[in-house]
């Protein structure tokens, strides 16, 4: 034991589990179908991992499963051929893949052998789900002599041996920092009838639900328990997802770390004789501790509170907003900004940030960052919904949070930028990123991300979401989308949820709670915003003032400008003060309210507490009949445009 890990005697019960040890957790939290035991090496020479790995995997289904099948993501980077660099051109998010470079830029991964624990060795073929690039070599299918009966268990030992990519796209080195994510040869998931979209009913089976590496995809896997043994240089700093259980110095100049975690759906790891190490904690308000492990590179330290910060402001949002983090540790890595290829990205109890040394504090890229990629342990990791089929679940729901929790911590008008009197809120980022569209009406948020409009993948899945998340929670009342959400969290959490399962659960309750306000379910509603591509804009078209019969008569009209129907409000001002809510149902393309007050109306405005947020156009739903002192904000607008671009150039979120 090592003083590095003081969070072993931080008051946990940190327990082994998983191959004869004692659990963490009692009473397992999920079904744990694919547990893995791995040894792997690094040679930070030649940027190569050796590794062994021992796959326990549980047939979940009623069928008989005579082939297994897995992903070998590292072969996204092989060469340009595969599925990944003919998407992607070598470039993501803001980063490229240097083909000048002195050192092989490129990444794969090979199984050397693969067998059934006391049993046949089995040869394993390169196929593509999706597509017919036989250049594709990310997803294997692996027949068997012996079928895995309903429920039974098969035990494989595989050796595989992989080259780590240069960092541009989430996994591998820079320099001598490393991020190793998606290493190891990982079986996909198989769908039981039922599960998902699976159809019930006689004769009806599961399926392998395992794609391939596309560039606007990420990842889907089942719950496991891992026990992974990391050897690297022993000047080496070595982070990773679970809890930190042993340390082995050896003869020959490198030492062997063991992690081990249970009930998480992947494991990575990052390793770098750099790192300064910044320990904290986070008491839950009900009790007990989350540690958290905070690895920095030496010029970001003077940053560490922001991450520590914003890592706190997500642990009590979400434990109070939508569930309990089950797990007793966080681990945040900083990545070099040589390495921003690795930046806000989210595995198991360990997430990467990305700053750079010279942001001043007004500029929240830090925070925002890990605030984001905090969210994804409740998307991706406890409710593991499907983010090659439907990566709204994960990004879009996680970026709406992401803009709820940081206009809570930093203010509603400047939780992004508050910098030399501009200011620039989150959530009203997302909204702009979806509203102003040369097209806002190019795609759904719904379908495989593969297939989605070409350059749409982050504001159909992110933003889009968000924006529609917000406008839902408008109609419904902030309340009850918190019971929606945390109903949801609660029924779905380790059972891979999909769209239908949300939309079920916001059904049910919203007739519950709200009646027949708007309809028998909120179907309309999703058809519009989730599976549709309807554009919403209403406006205030004209204010009027008249005398008829001696007396005073107000005319306000309303107008559809899009194809998308929303209810909305109206409030009207008069000249006396008074001040009246109006409904409109939203469905005509016109609507003229004809009001008879003792007064003048003076102004009035179209959705005036913003509920319908995927509004297009904000600058057409009011008028006034005086003039407005109001300063222009033209050339503010421009600025905080150009600030925020700047800000997901330099790190865009995964």
């Amino acid at each position: 034991m090592t003083s590095r890990h003081w969070l072993i005697i931080a008051g946990f019960c940190i327990a082994l589990t998983g191959y004869g040890q004692k659990p963490i957790f009692p009473t397992p939290l999920s079904p744990r179908l694919a547990n893995y035991q791995i040894d792997v090496k690094l040679n930070p020479v030649t940027k190569k991992l050796d590794g062994r790995e021992t796959l326990t995997w549980r047939n979940p289904s009623n069928d008989i499963i005579r082939e297994l099948q897995f992903h070998l993501y590292l072969n996204a980077f092989r060469n340009d051929q595969s599925t990944f660099m003919r998407e992607s051109g070598g470039q993501l998010r803001g980063d490229q893949i240097d083909r000048n470079s002195k050192e092989d830029p490129y990444g794969s991964i090979d199984v050397v052998s693969m067998k059934v624990r006391d049993g046949e060795a089995l040869a394993y073929q390169f196929f593509q789900p999706d597509d017919t690039n036989s250049d594709d070599h990310t997803v294997i299918r692996v027949p068997l002599n012996k079928p895995v009966g309903p429920g039974e268990t098969i035990v494989l030992d595989i050796a595989f041996r992989a080259k780590l990519p240069k960092i541009f796209a989430r996994t591998g080195f820079s320099r001598d920092f490393f991020l190793v994510g998606q290493w190891f040869p990982k079986i996909g998931v198989y769908e039981p009838a039922g599960t998902r979209y699976q159809p019930v009913g006689p004769g009806k089976t599961g399926h392998w639900n395992c794609h391939q590496f596309h560039a606007h995809s990420e990842f889907y896997a089942d719950y496991g328990v891992y026990d992974v043994n990391i050897t690297t240089p022993k000047d080496y700093w070595v982070s990773a997802v679970g809890l930190f259980q042993s340390e082995k110095l050896h003869s020959n100049g490198t030492k062997t770390i063991l992690y081990h975690a249970e009930d998480v759906v992947d494991f990575a790891w990052t390793a770098s004789p750099h790192f300064q190490v910044i320990n904290d904690k986070w008491k839950r308000p009900s009790g007990g501790e989350v540690a958290i492990e905070l690895v920095m590179q030496p010029e970001h330290v003077h940053q560490a509170q922001r991450h520590l910060d914003a890592a706190k402001a997500a642990l009590t949002y979400f434990d109070k907003y939508l569930g309990k983090y089950p797990f007793p540790n966080l681990t945040i890595v900083d990545p070099p900004l040589h390495a921003n290829g690795s930046f806000g990205m989210e595995y198991p109890t360990f997430i990467t940030a990305g700053t750079a040394s010279f942001l001043p504090a007004g500029v929240r890229v830090p925070e925002e960052i890990t605030i984001h990629e905090f969210g994804h342990q409740y998307f991706m990791q406890l409710l593991a919904t499907n983010e090659f089929e439907e990566a709204w679940l994960d990004e879009g729901f996680n970026q709406y949070y992401e803009g709820r929790i940081m206009d809570a911590t930093y203010g509603a008008r400047s939780a992004q930028v508050d910098l030399f009197g501009f200011r620039w809120g989150d959530l009203e980022s997302s909204r702009d990123s979806y509203v102003h569209q040369d097209n806002p009406a190019l795609g759904s948020s719904f379908g495989n991300t593969w297939q989605l409009p070409e350059g749409q993948y982050s504001v159909l899945t992110y933003t889009k979401t968000a924006t529609w998340m917000r406008t839902l929670e408008g109609l419904v009342g902030r309340t009850l989308m918190d019971e929606i959400m945390q109903t949801y969290f609660v029924r779905w959490k380790f059972k891979h949820p999909d769209g239908q399962n949300f939309i079920d659960i916001v059904n049910e309750l919203v007739p519950k709670r709200l009646g027949t306000k708007y309809g028998p379910n909120m179907d309309w509603f999703f058809r519009q915003a989730l599976y549709g591509d309807n554009v919403i804009d209403y406006e205030l078209l004209s204010l009027k003032n008249r005398r008829v019969n001696e007396q005073q008569q107000s005319v306000i009209t309303v107008q559809r400008n899009g194809d998308g129907v929303m209810p909305v409000d109206i409030l009207v001002h008069f000249d006396n003060g008074h001040e009246l809510m109006l409904f409109w149902d939203g469905k005509g393309r016109q609507h003229q309210f004809t009001l008879s007050e003792n007064a003048k109306v003076v102004w009035a405005n179209v959705d005036p507490k913003q509920k319908i947020y995927m509004d297009t156009n904000l600058n057409n739903n009011s008028l006034t009949l005086e003039p407005s002192s109001a300063p222009a904000a033209k050339f503010a607008t421009k600025f905080l445009f150009w600030i925020e671009n700047w800000m997901q150039w330099l790190a865009w979120l995964a």
